[in-house]
């Protein structure tokens, strides 16, 4: 697809989404004047937009800022059934070619702007499994290489052991921007503390630590923006790792500009059930917006639920519930019976929780 053909889709759908859902079909129908191609596109981004909420984890090298919702919700299960199935890679030009020094060797995620790959070093000097990340042929707009660049340059900055480490960088023989990280073998985090079957407090050393991360990369001038349970993932021994910093906000000046529009380009890229009150209203961002995200992903890692329910995905629904309601208790949240399992969890375990939570307290 052409970047001029995707930009008029990507026109079409922002437009739609700022109408009431009943106003949409008939809104697109217009703008489309009878291409039919053009409609069916904008329909179907916006299908994977309302369906968006139904995703709650993936591995964090597929980068949530490249998927859009359809990709991630058979993600997970296709990485899983397909590992190791020479049918999945046969189709794809990328796999086997050299990107600076490493040969990529497997696809681990893909979206409508980019896609990620498994890639060992090539120069046969040592052996090293990494992750590749490039931007797709088409979607090189001036927004999305900047945010590419940017990303990959706060990444250069951030050497913490909870935070995902940049190796290497450059770009393609083809002009385009790439960024070498270390390959992270884990579990997204609610999946790792629930196969681990961790405690209240084992929960919340684990949070601890990713606040951590949260906190060096605020020392370094740099708000996140996007931090939600896909953005973390946790490998064997216990060490979260904080991926994705591709909306990020950088207050250093050397950066360069913020390159998101502070208005409904922001809405879409951020996710609105963990977005604070500012993210959501469009005002000026600070190290506060990321605590408050941090408090949400507490609050669903502890009770399975998320302290807001919208109705619908609209801006101005989403800007009413979590700037106007109050959401519930967490003691109150953990006894709703529409529990929020994540991914590979047991309600067995939740239930525990909940008895911990409730427990009588014997008086002496």
């Amino acid at each position: 697809m052409s970047q001029t053909r995707w930009q008029q889709i990507e026109e079409v759908f922002q437009s739609a989404l700022d109408l009431a859902p009943a106003e949409r079909s008939n809104f697109i129908s217009a703008q489309c004047n009878g291409d039919a191609e053009l409609q069916r596109e904008v329909e179907k981004l916006l299908a994977d937009y309302e369906s968006a909420e139904d995703f709650i984890e993936l591995p964090v090298w597929t980068n949530s800022s490249f998927l859009n919702s359809a990709v991630k919700r058979n993600l997970v299960s296709s990485i899983e059934e397909n590992a190791h199935d020479d049918k999945t890679i046969e189709c794809d030009p990328m796999i086997g070619r050299q990107i600076g020094a490493y040969r990529l060797e497997k696809e681990i995620g893909r979206g409508g702007m980019g896609a990620v790959y498994l890639a060992e070093r090539a120069d046969g000097s040592f052996r090293q499994q990494v992750a590749v990340k490039l931007i797709k042929r088409g979607m090189d707009t001036d927004f999305i290489l900047k945010r590419f660049r940017q990303e990959r340059q706060i990444l250069a900055t951030l050497n913490h052991p909870f935070v995902a480490r940049l190796l290497d960088g450059g770009t393609t023989s083809d002009g385009l921007p790439f960024f070498v990280m270390e390959f992270i073998e884990g579990k997204p985090l609610y999946k790792y503390s629930d196969q681990k079957k961790l405690s209240i407090n084992g929960r919340l050393k684990l949070f601890r630590q990713i606040c951590q991360a949260v906190d060096f990369a605020h020392q370094n001038q740099v708000i996140h923006r996007d931090i939600k349970p896909p953005n973390i993932l946790v490998i064997e021994d216990g060490t979260p790792k904080l991926l994705d910093f591709g909306i990020a906000k950088v207050l250093k000046p050397e950066f360069g500009l913020d390159t998101i529009d502070p208005t409904a380009t922001a809405m879409r890229l951020m996710t609105p059930e963990y977005a604070s009150p500012e993210q959501v209203c469009g005002s000026p961002v600070t190290p506060a917006s990321d605590i408050y995200s941090l408090g949400v992903l507490l609050y669903e890692l502890l009770t399975g639920h998320r302290p807001y329910r919208f109705r619908n995905r609209a801006p101005h629904e989403i800007a009413r519930v979590i700037c106007e309601e109050e959401p519930d208790r967490p003691s109150t949240g953990i006894t709703r019976e529409d529990n929020l399992l994540p991914t590979g969890a047991s309600l067995k375990t939740y239930r525990r929780l909940k008895y911990k939570c409730h427990k009588p307290r014997h008086k002496n």
